[in-house]
């Protein structure tokens, strides 16, 4: 059982947590009872601003103890349920430990504190010509949420995701141990990788407190590429032949005509063109604008004798700005046309996209529902959102469950899995046991109790 926290607990937080960063239940604000999609509710007894490991390492030691349950939070932009305090207990917000802590030019590295955003990070690198490839939607996520669930995005086509350019962390564990894994060397055969194990994990093994991150040079050139299609089949289906060109490309997107037109609503802008029913978009980009230039031009003749009907280079910056912003607001887009949504962050092989997304037009017939989605049709991670549009209660969460049913039975059929960047949290767990079965779910809880011998129950 889990212990209430006590006027008893407060006092020993405060003997070494200034009061100001030190917020009780009746004083904490709503958005820290919830993540960014909704759904999931429930509030913490304690919510902790912390500013350095040492702070993170006696808030877990006293929590291990005294059988407080804790919770890691940076930004809040998880999905999953993943940052809410399900069981109450102690909240240790990280956002303000948001320090860039070194550039190391010559091991091509970044030291950083879990609280940096992404956004925060790419503008300090790129100003000193570095590149960190990583690039979900969500620029304002922090990095310790990026590490915790292993985050990808547009560019993982070519660059791969986060867990290829974590190169060491500094972690905390449940028991309040300080434990430092990897660290700029490149290479390491020296027994388990737990990096690479803590990576993904959601926070369930250790809470993250600085890493130290593999940068690459910034290329010199990029141009993007914006091809129309008459209809949907026709855009997915152009997808394989375009990943078989073996075009040098850094992201390969899908976009459908309404979500564009909720993107284009919501930003109040314009975009590029908005005559068809989907749209891909490519990314190019290196040291070599002729090698670009003769790459893009030849998958816009394969896209063309595919079915689109043009190719629109994005290489202006109004242009950009337009395309790249409508992709990035398309999340907050689709659930600001609707009063309650969730997602099915599915991942499936390449050759199965085309697929799956016209498997979730199907299920929208099916079930009667609304059910937008983009994605990253480079590397088979959909983004699928079922929408609530006022209905009831009970209809919603009945025809919800079947839309959920049909589309991971779906993405097991395909040799898919359950989530592909935003993790399984709290909302998604009872697909991962369908998924991996008791016998990995059990292997799952034999790790998690080598790290936290009090609570090896992955709830």
């Amino acid at each position: 059982m889990y212990k209430k926290i006590d006027h008893k607990d407060i006092e020993y937080l405060k003997s070494f947590i200034p009061e100001d960063r030190i917020i009780i239940k009746d004083d904490i604000s709503h958005d820290y009872a919830h993540d960014e999609l909704g759904g999931i509710e429930s509030y913490p007894e304690v919510l902790i601003f912390v500013l350095s490991t040492l702070e993170v390492s006696k808030i877990m030691k006293y929590a291990y103890d005294n059988n407080i349950p804790v919770v890691p939070r940076g930004s809040g932009t998880d999905l999953v349920g993943a940052a809410v305090a399900i069981e109450g207990g102690i909240m240790i917000c990280t956002k303000m430990m948001n320090r860039i802590l070194e550039l190391d030019e010559n091991n091509l590295t970044v030291t950083v504190e879990p609280g940096v955003l992404l956004m925060q990070l790419q503008e300090y690198v790129e100003a000193n010509n570095f590149m960190y490839p990583p690039d979900p939607g969500e620029k304002s996520a922090t990095i310790g949420g990026n590490i915790s669930t292993n985050a990808g995005g547009m560019r993982a086509v070519k660059y791969g995701v986060t867990r290829d350019y974590v190169r060491g962390l500094t972690v905390v564990l449940p028991d309040g141990t300080i434990e430092k894994f990897g660290g700029k060397i490149v290479k390491n055969s020296s027994g388990y990788d737990f990096k690479d194990l803590i990576i993904g994990s959601e926070g369930t093994l250790c809470i993250v407190t600085e890493a130290i991150l593999k940068l690459i040079p910034l290329p010199g050139e990029s141009v993007s590429m914006l091809l129309p299609f008459k209809d949907i089949k026709s855009a997915i289906s152009a997808v394989p032949e375009i990943i078989k060109s073996k075009a040098s490309l850094t992201a390969i997107e899908f976009m459908s005509l309404d979500t564009i037109l909720s993107a284009q609503d919501f930003l109040g802008k314009k975009f590029p063109d908005t005559n068809y029913e989907a749209y891909i978009l490519l990314t190019f980009d290196g040291n070599n604008k002729t090698q670009i230039e003769q790459e893009y031009s030849a998958v816009a003749d394969l896209c063309i004798s595919l079915g689109a009907i043009d190719g629109y280079f994005i290489d202006t910056d109004e242009r950009k700005k337009s395309v790249w912003s409508a992709r990035g607001a398309f999340l907050e887009a689709i659930s600001a046309s609707t009063d309650e949504m969730d997602e099915c962050d599915v991942v499936v092989p390449k050759d199965k996209i085309a697929d799956f997304i016209l498997y979730t037009h199907e299920v929208s017939k099916k079930v009667d529902i609304r059910i937008p989605s983009f994605g990253h049709a480079g590397d088979g991670n959909l983004h699928i959102y079922i929408c609530k549009d006022g209905m009831d209660e009970q209809t919603w969460e009945r025809k919800l469950n079947e839309a959920f049913e049909l589309l991971y039975a779906k993405a097991r059929e395909y040799g898919g899995q359950v989530s592909g960047e935003h993790g399984i949290g709290y909302a998604k767990k009872k697909y991962l046991h369908k998924q991996l079965g008791d016998r990995q779910i059990e292997m799952m809880k034999g790790i998690k109790k080598v790290f936290d011998p009090k609570n090896d129950n992955l709830r």
